[in-house]
């Protein structure tokens, strides 16, 4: 731990500040291909006047966090100090020992290489705790004052930093492309959030709850909640079991309910994140993988 902070969650942080710069640089840089946000912006500076998205990048941030220190909370705000440094670190870096991609006469690639870059990078950075600030603060803010979602003032931002890009030194072409970047980026980093894994939820009704549940825990090894429910039709109370298993063990689960109920009612849907036993602690509370 540094100043309470996990020593994990801030090298991850600069691995995808690592990641999200190499794309801005070898991508978006290269191809003439604006971005979104406060980086957006970084760019716009670059193309018209030539200034380094390094230097850009801390000085548009560093009012922001004089006024949002407090509405993010200490670690937050150090997370958010450790995300948005290290991304001009690497900026800087990686300008001046670029990767020679040629990727002019194939946008499309282009496109797509910045929107997954820029996805996997933020996707990592968001994921463990960080920001790389700007808009992020500002939607917060606005939240606070003005009663705003995070998400329409980021879009508003977005939209505003895109389409001045557009007037002053984008061309439809690239302005379009910019778009399957921003979109592709976006996809992926909610890919991050919910994470590769997913798990799925089953609601069970059954005259067999208890032999059904029994099974599920011996066999299993899973938890299962019996949650209090009530028949609109029959007007009976009846207990409903609700179980998370991970994706691959759910036709076990299934072939499990069946064999002692076959006329069991069973309703599935996808659960993006778990946290708990059996998926992020182990059976002494204690979190798998650290």
């Amino acid at each position: 731990m540094i100043f309470g902070l996990k020593i994990k969650n801030i090298l991850f942080i600069l691995l995808g500040a690592a990641i999200f710069s190499f794309g801005l640089v070898n991508f978006n840089m290269q191809n003439k291909l604006a971005e979104g946000g406060f980086t957006g912006i970084t760019l716009l500076l670059y193309f018209l006047f030539g200034w380094n998205p390094s230097y850009t990048n801390l000085i548009l941030n560093i009012p922001l966090f004089f006024i949002g220190w407090k509405m993010l909370g200490k670690n937050a705000f150090l997370y958010t100090i450790i995300g948005t440094v290290g991304v001009s670190i690497f900026l800087w870096i990686l300008q001046r020992n670029p990767v020679d991609m040629p990727l002019k006469s194939d946008l499309t690639l282009a496109a797509l290489f910045a929107g997954v870059f820029a996805g996997i990078g933020l996707g990592i950075i968001f994921r463990f705790g960080g920001t790389t600030g700007g808009v992020d603060i500002i939607a917060r803010l606005a939240q606070k004052f003005f009663g705003w979602g995070m998400g329409k003032t980021m879009f508003l931002f977005d939209a505003c930093v895109i389409t001045l890009s557009l007037i002053t030194y984008l061309n439809y072409k690239e302005a379009m492309y910019t778009l399957v970047a921003v979109f592709v980026g976006a996809r992926v980093i909610d890919f991050m959030q919910e994470g590769a894994y997913s798990a799925r939820g089953a609601m069970i009704i059954s005259e067999k709850n208890e032999q059904i549940a029994k099974k599920i825990m011996e066999e299993m090894d899973r938890g299962v909640t019996a949650l209090k429910g009530y028949g609109s039709y029959t007007k009976n109370e009846r207990d409903v079991l609700y179980c998370v298993v991970a994706k691959n063990e759910l036709i076990r689960l299934k072939n499990l309910i069946t064999s002692v109920d076959p006329h069991a009612f069973i309703s599935i849907s996808v659960v993006h994140d778990v946290h708990g036993e059996g998926f992020t602690l182990d059976e002494n509370k204690m979190p798998i993988g650290d």
